[in-house]
């Protein structure tokens, strides 16, 4: 590692443990301000025009500039004269003036206030910005809309809410990953993952899965974001653009996603109780061939392949055992069996909350109980404390803010996605248990799919995650702040696979063929950013300042071992019992980070608005010379509805123009990349583990870049009833990270290194949101995103001459894949016919496959609308797509094989002159005759994969008061629930049926507040 790194080694510990013992400090100080009895105390409740009580209001004695807030139930007490003036104001609601005269109890109803842009506060990062003021594009989902989905990811909560942020679910199966995209695919390295902050802390979204243990059930991409609670989260901010991002700078390439857990809040102590239960389904299930529809067209792929006598002789019965040898008339929805069942989720939550004006705190607890739709005992467990404790000296200049939050896992899933054998099991294959009880082989004829049961893998993981911001104004419009952050991440699995999971014909006992497969790996990050803020304000000019520096370091170690040759499957689990110990990967890593970093605001005549941002990274990841690299951004913001002319519109009640342009980067190419590196290979030569080399010495490559531009407008109308954000970006990301493919004579496969090639990613995003209704105690309003991206490769020097030819074209999208292009079943012969391009008379891979699909979508957002009445709240969203996917030819194109399959396959060419979309049938059992592979890889392959689903449905009942200080609401909850599409495969998000989609969930819950 470079020493031009700063990094931190020594005295952290003394620092966390002032950080975390300080608080408890601060809070007994106060304690005695619980136990002072009131003086001169003015009581009352704060409603809205509904009569429905308001928490969290601000009260403030005017003259002595002191308050509190409002409890849970609208009450609050306060020390004042009979002359006062109390000032009451929220996010919301019109602020409202009182005095006192005099009284004792005073009842005050507030307005609801739609012109709130300066009062919206955005979580920038580093800094806050009001909505009104913000010269970037910050997208963001608050807790109001987290809490009323069923998701145990936060990822999920997210999916279709924001513009530009497209988000797919993986895998049905608990604790799967996510795949995330912030305006498209920047880089040819296939990374996407955006920066993920959690309460001022990074957080690695990298999983430290691995494909020797989970790939075939939760793939490697185990979502280390299954951690969080989306219960825990108050808000979730996405930055987009540069203006936004680049004070990350090599970090924010790929966006920005910013998670804000939940505080305390003044007042009483107050617990809350959180109790839920979710059913799972699969949504949608193929429509796959019978019993009779299966034989008729196994038996005729048979024939037509020449086998007809052979179908006769019992000796060959082995060959088609479903045709000849199992129940003709036995039939069985795999489907149903499978991946039919219903998955069960418990989730419990319970917090206590509250605190003087001086210090708050919160403390929850939840606890996380789910199962799957497979058979079996499969489930996933999650615990869950968090905490938060924010304290500020009397005078207001001393402020401190902690908090802290830990998660454990523990999964235990088969070893298979049983999703794949649903859509394809013989539908007259045989029963799953004998007359006994036990796995029916059937004769040895057959591979009983719940033998995979036997077969497990198993996933924990714990989740430390702690960060301290402290700060001090050292004098007035001037504070010293820092921020300290601490990760810990650690990932232990296993995947067993004993021979009693495999058909008996095999022979195959535990010395021979069991196995145990483990993975320990760690990821430990810590994090210290001092700062220093400067505000001012003059007449008609406003200024604020941030300078701060970053030190980070993150160490990663990964041991993967295998066991083979058991005495027995019950020693299975025990490494030690092994005859045969080999190392599948073993991995460490230091990566360390070092940044300063600035923002320079200015405010003019309270319209004019210019945001400046900078950062200089230093990286250990690249080599002597190429470790630092600059980024910056410039925004700009003009409010021109405060222009005189506009000034008194009674339609156009806020009007902005902003814009932006700056540069981004990135680093996301691994550790060490520049050095000679070497593994550890499971073989051992006379009793000495061998070292391979993996990687040779490069220093020359250097920080990719992401240089961005954007337009934005943003309009109110009827005192922001109706408010519309509409913006245009284009991102240009060049000097691209990637592996150059080396001859094989090397050695090396390939050569970490910077391609002169530009990937563009543009497009157009719309939100919008309105107050339709607000009359009494009804109230309706929509919020809607709409997306449009487009994505090119504009340049690629060599690419015609390089192993991404085949891959990529000028002009097209990163996200496209190259087909054959079908001509259809020849009406003569039966078979496919495929287009030959270039004339050759043969098809071929690389001169032939000149059809180019574009799989991302065309356009994707999301429809939201809620209505109130009262205590009710309906709430409705709606997400979705336009796109093209993999339909079923791209797993079944030849009807006959030894596979179930889709009803599709049945309108097939039988005769000379049938003019049908399939080829005729084949057993499968003729190797290299017909196109049907051709056919899986060419065009046909691909279709409308469209859909509108609906994503959440939410109906929530608040319970009439039943007694003072007690708050009950109970609600129901849906999470995709219908999907409306053309598509024919299981989910149009999932277009290859190998893993089990996102379920249909209903949730029942109830929540208790006292």
């Amino acid at each position: 590692m470079q020493h031009s790194i700063i990094c931190m080694r020594r005295g952290i510990l003394p620092v966390l443990l002032y950080v975390f013992l300080m608080p408890l400090f601060s809070f007994s100080l106060q304690a005695g301000t619980f136990l002072e009895p009131p003086q001169a105390t003015v009581s009352g409740t704060v409603t809205d025009t509904s009569g429905n009580p308001l928490a969290g209001v601000n009260l403030v004695v005017e003259s002595k500039n002191s308050g509190t807030m409002s409890d849970f139930d609208g009450s609050f007490a306060i020390n004042a004269g009979p002359s006062d003036v109390l000032v009451f104001s929220m996010i919301g609601f019109k602020t409202l003036t009182v005095p006192i005269a005099g009284r004792d109890e005073v009842l005050v109803t507030m307005e609801e206030d739609v012109t709130v842009l300066g009062e919206v506060v955005l979580n920038a990062g580093y800094y806050s910005v009001s909505e009104r003021e913000r010269t970037g594009n910050i997208a963001t989902v608050k807790a109001t809309v987290i809490d009323k989905q069923p998701v145990g990811n936060p990822l999920a909560a997210m999916q279709g809410q924001m513009s530009g942020v497209n988000i797919v679910q993986n895998t049905g199966v608990p604790g799967g990953g996510f795949s995330v995209e912030v305006r498209g695919q920047n880089f040819i390295n296939g990374v996407t993952d955006p920066l993920y902050i959690v309460d001022g802390v990074p957080f690695g979204s990298q999983s430290l899965g691995s494909d020797d243990v989970s790939r075939f059930i939760l793939g490697s991409d185990i979502s280390p974001l299954n951690a969080i609670n989306p219960n825990d989260i108050e808000s979730i901010e996405v930055l987009k653009d540069a203006d936004a991002t680049a004070i990350y700078g090599s970090r924010g390439a790929n966006g920005v996603v910013l998670i804000t857990t939940k505080k305390g809040r003044v007042g009483k102590t107050r617990f809350d109780a959180h109790l839920s239960t979710t059913f799972g389904r699969v949504s949608n299930f193929v429509d796959l061939m019978n019993t009779e529809q299966y034989l008729e067209v196994r038996r005729e792929g048979v024939i037509n392949d020449g086998f007809e006598a052979a179908l006769e002789n019992p000796v060959f019965d082995s060959f088609w055992p479903d045709i000849t040898l199992w129940d003709s008339n036995r039939y069985t929805d795999w489907q149903q069996v499978l991946i039919g069942g219903t998955a069960y989720r418990n989730n419990a939550q319970l917090s206590v909350s509250g605190g003087s004006a001086q210090t708050q705190f919160l403390v929850s607890g939840a606890l996380l109980d789910e199962t799957t739709v497979f058979p079996g005992d499969s489930k996933y467990n999650r615990a869950t404390v968090h905490s938060n404790i924010n304290h500020r000296s009397s005078n207001e200049r001393f402020r401190l803010n902690l908090s802290t939050s830990y998660t454990h896992e523990d999964n235990l899933v088969p070893s298979i996605d049983l999703s794949s054998q649903a859509y394809t099991l013989a539908p007259n294959a045989p029963a799953l248990y004998d007359e006994e009880g036990n796995l029916n082989w059937e004769n040895n004829t057959w591979n009983n799919p719940l033998a995979s049961l036997e077969e497990k893998v198993g996933v924990k993981s714990s989740t430390l995650l702690t960060n301290a911001m402290l700060s001090y104004e050292l004098w007035e419009g001037l504070e010293l702040r820092s921020s300290l952050g601490y990760t810990d991440y650690r990932l232990d699995s296993y995947r067993t696979l004993p021979s009693s999971a495999r058909n008996p014909r095999f022979n195959f006992t535990p010395q021979n063929y069991s196995s145990l497969t483990t993975n320990q790996s760690q990821r430990t990050s810590w994090i210290l950013e001092p700062q220093l803020q400067w505000k001012q304000q003059w007449d008609v000019l406003s200024m604020d300042v941030l300078v701060g520096t970053t030190f980070q370091q993150e160490t990663t170690e990964q041991l993967v071992l295998r066991g083979r040759g058991f005495p027995t499957n019950a020693l299975i689990n025990n490494m030690a019992a092994a005859d045969e110990v080999e190392a599948r990967g073993s991995s460490d890593s230091d990566y360390r980070y070092n940044a300063v970093f600035g923002r320079l605001n200015l405010q003019l005549l309270d319209r004019y608005i210019l945001n400046l941002t900078g950062r200089r990274d230093g990286s250990s990841r690249f080599g002597p010379g190429r470790q630092f690299g600059n980024f910056g951004a410039v925004g700009l913001a003009w409010i021109f509805s405060k222009e005189k002319l506009l000034a008194e519109s009674s339609v156009l009640s806020f009007g902005k123009l902003r814009g932006s342009y700056g540069t981004t980067g990135s680093d996301t190419i691994g550790d060490y990349q520049f050095l000679d590196t070497y593994t550890v290979v499971g073989e051992d030569y006379a009793g000495v583990s061998v070292l391979s080399p993996t990687g040779i010495f490069n220093p020359a490559f250097g920080w990719e870049a992401n240089n961005k531009l954007e337009a934005g407008l943003e309009l109110g109308f009827f005192k922001s009833r109706i408010f519309l954000n509409a913006a245009w970006y284009r991102n240009r990301s060049s000097n691209q990270l990637v592996g150059v493919p080396l001859a094989a004579t090397t050695g090396f496969s390939e050569l970490t290194g910077n391609f002169d090639a530009t990937v563009e990613n543009s497009g157009l995003e719309l939100d919008l949101r309105s107050i339709n209704l607000s009359k009494g105690r009804f109230k309706w309003s929509t919020t809607l995103n709409l997306t449009v991206p487009r994505s090119r490769l504009v340049r690629f020097d060599g690419l015609e001459t390089s192993t991404f030819a085949n891959q990529y074209v000028i002009g097209e999208p990163l996200s496209i894949v190259k087909l054959y292009r079908s001509l259809g079943v020849d009406p003569e012969t039966g078979q496919y016919e495929i287009e030959d391009f270039n004339g050759d008379g043969a098809i071929t891979s690389n001169e032939d496959r000149q059809f180019i699909a574009d799989l991302a979508p065309s356009f994707y957002g999301g429809l939201g609308n809620t209505l109130s009445w009262g205590n009710l709240t309906f709430d409705v969203f709606l997400q979705f797509k336009k796109q093209e996917g993999f339909n079923n030819f791209r797993n079944d194109a030849v009807p006959g094989f030894p596979r179930n399959a889709s009803v599709e396959l049945l309108d097939r060419w039988q005769e000379p002159g049938d003019m049908k979309p399939v080829q005729v049938a084949s057993s499968g059992l003729v190797f290299g005759v017909g196109n049907g592979d051709l056919q899986r890889s060419s065009d046909a392959a691909v279709s409308d994969a469209s859909f509108i689903r609906v994503r959440n449905i939410s109906l929530n009942y608040k319970v009439p008061m039943l007694e003072k200080g007690l708050e009950v609401q109970v609600y129901l909850q849906g999470q995709n629930l219908f999907t409306f599409t053309r598509y024919t495969g299981p989910d149009p998000e999932q277009t290859l049926n190998s893993r089990l989609p996102p379920l249909r969930q209903l949730t029942l819950g109830l929540k208790v507040g006292f």
